[in-house]
C-alpha cells in the first residue's frame, strides 16, 4: 500500500468525482505519494500543524497510472509518484491525520 496526504475538502470534492486530481498536478504531472513507513516523516516536513489533513491509503494494483518510485529532489530515500489521476476506487482506506500538541503527526495507534 501507498498513501497520499490531502485536505479533507480536497477528499469530499474526489468522492463526488470519482477521480483525486490534486490542486498541484497541472504544474508537477504526478501525485506526491509515500510508503506508510515515509508518511509521517512526510506530514512533519511539509504540513506541520495544517488542520483538516486525511491520509488516502492507495492500493496500487488498482491504478492504471505510471507509479514510479524516485526521488527528484536528489536524496537517497525513494518515494511513490502516480502520474496520473488517482481513481477513488483505488483508495482502499483513509484516516484523519491530526497533529499532537507540538504541531507533529503520528500515526494513529490503529495503524501501527
Amino acid at each position: 500500500m501507498i498513501t497520499h496526504i490531502t485536505t479533507q475538502q480536497e477528499w469530499l470534492q474526489a468522492q463526488a468525482s470519482g477521480e483525486y486530481i490534486p490542486a498541484g498536478f497541472a504544474a508537477e504531472g504526478f501525485i506526491h505519494c509515500s510508503d506508510l513507513a515515509q508518511v509521517v516523516d512526510t506530514a512533519n516536513r511539509y504540513y506541520a500543524n495544517a488542520p483538516d489533513l486525511v491520509v488516502l491509503v492507495i492500493d496500487p494494483t488498482r491504478i492504471r497510472a505510471m507509479l514510479v518510485y524516485e526521488n527528484l529532489e536528489g536524496g537517497e530515500m525513494l518515494f511513490p509518484h502516480l502520474y496520473g489521476h488517482l481513481p477513488i476506487s483505488a483508495v482502499v482506506g483513509t484516516f484523519l491525520f491530526e497533529y499532537d500538541i507540538d504541531g507533529s503527526f503520528a500515526l494513529p495507534k490503529w495503524v501501527c
